[in-house]
């Protein structure tokens, strides 16, 4: 059994940064995905970078360039340190995994209903 705890979200003025953190109990399959979806209200579930075993990654192009997603070797700890942030990020972040269903990076990022992992959220606000 894996679960996912999150920790770092908070609240920012535009333009600042934060890391979120996910610790990782149990054994996550070898041929996992891990990362992050984010939901704002009323909007859907967004993929915001997901990466592998390997440290493959991939990002939403809303986040490219200011967002990035790194694990440690022991694979317990992942980390997603945002930059320049805005208004728009803001929602709940939520750290997932799963195995990779044999899906690239990119389709694994549209799919959420593929990641049975998830943590319950941190927040995170932007104010202007």
């Amino acid at each position: 059994q894996v679960r996912l705890e999150e920790r770092g979200g908070d609240s920012v003025q535009s333009g600042g940064s934060l890391e979120l953190s996910c610790t990782v109990s149990g054994t996550l399959p070898y041929d996992y995905y891990m990362g992050w979806f984010r939901q704002a209200p009323e909007k859907q579930l967004e993929g915001v970078a997901l990466i592998d075993r390997d440290g493959n990654t991939i990002y939403a192009e809303a986040v490219k360039g200011r967002f990035t997603i790194s694990q440690n070797n022991a694979k317990d700890t992942l980390w997603l340190q945002m930059n320049n942030l805005s208004p728009e990020d803001t929602a709940t972040y939520s750290c997932v995994a799963t195995r990779n269903w044999r899906l690239t990076l990119a389709q694994a990022l549209r799919e959420p209903h593929r990641f049975g992992y998830w943590g319950q959220g941190t927040q995170v606000t932007v104010s202007s």
